[in-house]
């Protein structure tokens, strides 16, 4: 995807929402700041600590973001707690 397709398709995206499929297949959205639990220790998070998303961003790669304390984590780092 080149640099133009990805400022098309981030142009309809907010980094204050998250779209999600709760465990009922019922469509939520999470707005910024939403708790998260840490799966295993990355960075300066340790395993089990909830932590507050501020926002969601997308990698060139389309792979979802999570900043945290404004530092960039990847998504599957982290449980969403609804």
């Amino acid at each position: 995807m080149n640099e133009n397709e990805l400022a098309e398709l981030l142009k309809y995206s907010s980094p204050k929402e998250l779209y999600v499929v709760a465990w009922n297949n019922i469509l939520k959205v999470l707005f910024c700041p939403f708790k998260v639990r840490v799966m295993y220790a990355i960075g300066g998070l340790r395993e089990g600590n909830l932590v507050w998303v501020e926002e969601v961003k997308v990698t060139k790669d389309l792979v979802t973001v999570y900043m945290i304390k404004g530092k960039a984590y990847h998504y599957y780092h982290f449980d969403i707690i609804i």
